[in-house]
């Protein structure tokens, strides 16, 4: 581990002499300046990662160079030092940026412990920008395609009001990024992002997780529960498959978005609450209250700001950078040295539907870069699955161009997908005979309307992708 450079700037020979001994000591690198000037070049040229500064000099004094300091990096602590000092003297330095001010003459003990302070507060911000800097590379939107352009326009108009947003998509389409770039470029953004995966929570335990309980009031509440409404206030709160929440926790939801307040289980009091509701949900929430499962006066104040994210195969542009995204991404992940891909196994790579959209796509990557003998990626190390082109196929028996849910069917891998695509490319061919009417199709095809709206989320048919 490097050894911490300090610089010190004081007039006094002696006294810069006694603290680069003592700093030398206790392993410090230690730099030292005669002058203000001389001071403030060679924390320019040297990037020390803490200053020691004398207020009394001759010439600039040392309020002067805090503030040149502080002007040229605002993160580099600084430790006023004076044999003149006052309680004003002290509180100018605090306003202006010093870390501490200790009076001389002062102890060696007393310094080294306000500069391990010092270090230790500025290595803390230095791990905390870093840590926010990776969870903003890893939460990014890739793609320069004009759908994705088009959400990227929604989510800056979204962004900085107070609005309530509902995001909708597919399975693995990245709605849970679109939250996140909400919440960043928001006026809470320095405040909690909370998210809730609502499908994941067993009903009877969504409730407590949501609005919290107190002890005692179930069986099992041991102690008081803070609930996540709670955690996010004056943040933002991410709902996300928000149509798979029971009726009774919606009428909930949608009181804390109604009145701003959340009442805990076991508990008759109510506790504002200040909170941005993001909701997210792969389910067509219209379809699902004409069914009766999702309460039409919720999904009007959800929906204030809709943001439709679109599946991966209507942007396949945005395919070869995500690849190279997370091609990068992985590498460095896995320690393994960069890998480069061919244009070939770009290109089937953008030919395949992706279902699982950008999760799917994700996850085969990173299958291919720990997989994968080579440096290179080409064309022979993807699954089979993948080298067959999707797009289009010549019919053998008809001699002609098949489409694209037949070609599917066709260049299937295994006989599991062979039997998934056949009934994708079957279902998708009657909705568009019966003009997407689901009830006609059901009819047609002598299936429950329940079971066919079970197979179009199944395999993710829609009028605006297959019609």
């Amino acid at each position: 581990m490097p050894r911490s450079r300090i610089l010190v700037i004081d007039d006094e020979a002696a006294i810069r002499d006694s603290l680069r001994m003592t700093l030398e000591y206790e392993g410090y690198e230690v730099l030292l300046a005669a002058t203000g000037q001389e001071g403030l070049t060679l924390a320019e040229r040297e990037a020390p990662d803490l200053v020691l500064l004398d207020v009394k000099m001759p010439g600039m004094d040392g309020i002067e160079v805090l503030e040149r300091l502080r002007a040229m990096n605002d993160a580099l602590p600084v430790i006023v030092v004076s044999g003149h000092g006052t309680i004003s003297t002290a509180v100018e330095a605090t306003k202006k940026g010093a870390f501490d001010f200790i009076e001389k003459p002062f102890a060696s003990d007393r310094v080294l412990v306000s500069l391990r302070n010092a270090l230790d507060q500025r290595r803390l911000r230095d791990e905390n920008r870093s840590l926010k800097r990776a969870v903003e590379v890893r939460h990014q939107m890739i793609g320069e395609s004009a759908a994705l352009r088009q959400v990227m326009a929604a989510i800056g108009r979204a962004a900085p009001t107070n609005a309530t947003v509902l995001i909708q998509g597919e399975s693995g389409v990245g709605k849970e990024l679109v939250a996140r770039t909400i919440h960043r470029n928001s006026l809470r953004s320095r405040e909690r992002f909370v998210q809730v995966n609502c499908a994941a929570i067993p009903e009877e335990l969504i409730e407590s997780e949501l609005f919290g309980h107190e002890k005692g009031s179930f069986t099992g509440a041991t102690e008081k529960q803070v609930g996540k409404f709670e955690q996010a206030d004056r943040g933002t709160i991410f709902l996300d498959e928000v149509g798979d929440m029971s009726a009774k926790t919606q009428a909930k939801v949608l009181r804390v978005l109604q009145e701003g307040e959340v009442e805990r289980l076991g508990s008759a009091r109510t506790i504002k609450v200040d909170v941005r509701v993001i909701a997210a949900t792969n389910k067509n929430l219209e379809e699902e209250i004409e069914k009766g499962n999702f309460r039409e006066d919720l999904y009007f104040r959800l929906a204030v700001i809709p943001i439709y994210v679109p599946p991966l195969r209507e942007r396949p542009e945005d395919i070869p950078l995500l690849v190279r995204h997370y091609v990068d991404h992985f590498c460095r992940e896995n320690n393994l040295k960069p890998r480069r891909i061919t244009q070939a196994a770009l290109d089937a790579l953008q030919r395949y539907r992706w279902k699982g959209n950008i999760r799917e796509l994700r996850n085969t990557v990173e299958r291919l870069i720990i997989m994968s003998p080579g440096d290179t990626i080409d064309l022979p190390d993807l699954p089979g699955s993948l080298r067959s082109p999707a797009t289009a196929s010549v019919s053998a028996t008809q001699g002609r161009v098949a489409s694209p849910a037949a070609a599917d069917a066709v260049a299937a891998g295994t006989l599991r997908e062979f039997k998934d695509n056949a009934e994708r490319a079957f279902l998708v061919a009657k909705l568009r005979e019966n003009g997407w009417n689901i009830s006609k199709t059901a009819e047609v095809i002598d299936t429950p309307r329940s079971n066919l709206y079970k197979k179009l989320e199944q395999y993710q048919i829609s009028q605006e992708s297959d019609g």
